[in-house]
């Protein structure tokens, strides 16, 4: 019987591959996954996976692609549906979290690449993702302010900062228990403390 992964068109292909690599890495460290296990877990060769790709490197790039292309996507749209700077804040925050916990290998991959000494093309991809989305929040950080929203004496960029770095802090947790889709369960608290931290005196 012939599977249907013979049929995939080029594109379909190449983001299977992403997808693999993804399920690859919320099993193991990212670091260890090789062509070849990325080819078995689809069942492929490793000459069919390099008609796609030529090198490691360039499956990494598209896989940062990937998340780069849906995270801001999901991100941007669940900041739109908010007239309020402070409620866009926690819908981007909310989307961000939903993210990780529908595709727990992309922590493990973002890490990954922003620890690695030499510069790539994926690590670079990583390091823009991760300044796209302090753009955004940067933005929301001051129309809250300007909007008397947020305490007019926060500092941006500290803002942001601490931000970002609840979800890491949540995702660092949830690696830790072993259990990534945990971080639902503590998001909501975790955010409420922020949004008092920042919120302007009534």
């Amino acid at each position: 019987m012939i599977s249907r992964s013979a049929y995939l068109s080029a594109e379909e292909r190449r983001e299977a591959t992403v997808e693999t690599v993804l399920d690859l890495a919320a099993e193991q460290n990212p670091t260890d996954i090789t062509t070849g296990a990325i080819a078995k877990r689809m069942g492929v060769t490793q000459g069919a996976l390099f008609r796609h790709f030529p090198s490691k490197d360039a499956i990494l790039q598209a896989v940062m692609e990937w998340v780069s292309e849906r995270l801001l996507t999901r991100i941007d749209r669940a900041i739109s549906t908010k007239t309020s700077p402070l409620d866009a804040l926690e819908a981007a925050f909310t989307a961000h979290i939903e993210f990780i916990s529908e595709h727990p290998g992309v922590p493990r991959m973002l890490f990954g690449e922003l620890q690695r000494a030499e510069q790539t093309m994926a690590k670079r991809m990583a390091q823009t993702l991760i300044q796209c989305y302090g753009e955004r929040l940067g933005r929301l950080i001051a129309e809250g302010k300007e909007s008397g929203e947020l305490t007019p004496s926060l500092e941006e960029k500290t803002a942001v900062t601490l931000f970002v770095g609840m979800t890491q802090g949540l995702v660092m947790q949830s690696l830790l228990a072993g259990d990534v889709k945990r971080i639902r369960t503590s998001a909501p608290a975790v955010f409420a403390l922020y949004r008092r931290s920042i919120e302007a005196a009534k």
